[in-house]
């Protein structure tokens, strides 16, 4: 890892990390997948909704290659808040909103058609919160996205993946659906992180040519592999 990244651990586990002064330098590979997402939308600022924040690495990220655009961050934890303010502030005048609140109250309060993107990446004990692969989070998410917005979300999980079969068919009258994993997560040998793309998807959701070391699912692929939810 890069001697200039800060690394911020919460609950014995590495949460995110940004490297310092180069916001566009994503360390952890999942995030590089989103960021690959991100760079695919129209040039431009943009309007986005980050469903978890710690170190604000993703929100970062779009500040430094998308100016100007307006962001907000729902991140429960105050204490996670403040040592980020303390040991890798946020740049002057990003436009990046911090908001003390979990994911599933505070997208309530956002208003209809505001986000060209949403992000979900938010854990409690190295899993993302049911309440936020529900079906009723997905209605929210809805509501939020803008026509022909990106619903981004990160899931940890192993085959046969059940956490990921729940969220595709509940989140796939969003639009279409793409995802990314990791070739060791996808043969079963461990748990990983999966990143699902909904909504007005574009040809080549994760950039073109796709990224060599991640299996990427798109169109009906998706349903062979993920279709139906785990209790089918």
């Amino acid at each position: 890892m890069p001697s200039d990244v800060y690394v911020l651990e919460h609950d014995d586990m590495q949460q995110s990390a940004v490297v310092l002064g180069e916001p566009t330098r994503l360390v952890f590979d999942y995030m590089r997948r989103i960021g690959d997402v991100i760079d695919t939308l129209p040039p431009g600022p943009v309007r986005a909704l980050h469903v978890g924040g710690a170190a604000m690495t993703l929100p970062r990220y779009v500040h430094a290659t998308r100016p100007r655009s307006s962001q907000i961050v729902l991140e429960p934890s105050v204490e996670i808040i403040e040592q980020v303010r303390r040991e890798a502030p946020l740049p002057p005048r990003s436009g990046i909103k911090v908001r003390p609140v979990d994911g599933r109250s505070g997208i309530s309060s956002v208003r209809d058609d505001f986000a060209d993107l949403v992000i979900l990446d938010a854990f409690d004990g190295g899993l993302t919160p049911d309440e936020l692969t529900s079906a009723d989070f997905v209605e929210d998410v809805r509501r939020v996205l803008a026509p022909s917005g990106l619903f981004v979300a990160n899931l940890v999980d192993r085959a046969p993946f059940p956490r990921v079969r729940d969220f595709v068919a509940v989140a796939r009258d969003l639009g279409d659906v793409a995802i990314g994993v990791e070739p060791a997560t996808m043969k079963g040998r461990r748990a990983g992180n999966l990143v699902v793309v909904c909504g007005g998807l574009p040809a080549a959701p994760f950039g073109s040519p796709s990224p060599m070391d991640y299996r990427v699912f798109t169109g009906r692929a998706v349903a062979d592999s993920f279709g139906g939810g785990s209790r089918r």
